[in-house]
């Protein structure tokens, strides 16, 4: 029982200061510690989402989305760990109370039990410690999965957030792509009228030649 509430305590440090009175005196709400958690990791991938589409209109954009991913990764890190604790509250409040239940079946005076029936006891509690750790051993699997499941979705929620980021980028570019192919349209079609007025130019008949001078007369003798 001493090792369990020393490793309650030291789990306690995870937990905001806020909540640790509570989770000490075995009255915080570890469903209601859960929903916050979720809560505010779908608010910080929300956010991660916004930033990285803005960050696309900034000048500076490699410098921005570095930021923004930090910052997410604090967070989510921070989240993480306060789950973990949680975890193991509820773990260790379990296993305390099948301790107590235990201590308090064994002070429990039975002199009416036979010797076989104390034997069946002992075999019973084996039992019962055999499953406790075939379940933590389950529950451990478990939590491998669910880690898995995890990383999958956060995987997914950036490849659709940097999918949205490229329309925001797409949709930003798209007046400047529009601009420079009407110039290049304007552009192509003074030379083309350039080179229509050479055209002409050279195509144009020339005068009529000027008629020759008359001769000039020859003096009278």
């Amino acid at each position: 029982m001493k090792k369990i509430a020393l490793a309650l305590l030291m789990t306690l440090a995870s937990l905001p200061l806020w909540a640790q009175s509570n989770a000490a005196s075995g009255s915080a709400d570890l469903e209601a510690e859960r929903r916050r958690l979720s809560a505010e990791r779908a608010a910080i991938e929300q956010r991660f989402v916004q930033e990285r589409v803005a960050c696309y209109k900034k000048f500076a954009v490699e410098d921005c989305l570095r930021e923004s991913r930090d910052r997410r990764r604090t967070e989510t890190g921070n989240i993480k760990r306060q789950e973990t604790a949680i975890n193991d509250i509820q773990r260790q409040r379990s296993g305390a109370a099948e301790l107590q239940k235990l201590d308090q079946k064994a002070s429990t005076p039975r002199s009416e039990d036979s010797p076989e029936k104390r034997d069946q006891s002992v075999q019973n509690q084996k039992d019962r410690e055999q499953r406790a750790a075939d379940h933590a051993t389950s529950r451990a699997a478990t939590a491998g999965t669910d880690a898995e499941r995890q990383r999958q979705f956060e995987s997914k929620q950036k490849a659709n957030a940097d999918e949205q980021a490229k329309a925001a980028q797409r949709q930003a570019e798209a007046p400047t792509a529009v601009q420079q192919y009407e110039s290049k349209q304007k552009r192509a079609e003074e030379h083309r009228a350039s080179r229509e007025r050479q055209n002409t130019n050279r195509t144009k008949p020339r005068g009529a030649p000027l008629p020759p001078a008359p001769a000039a007369s020859s003096p009278a003798r």
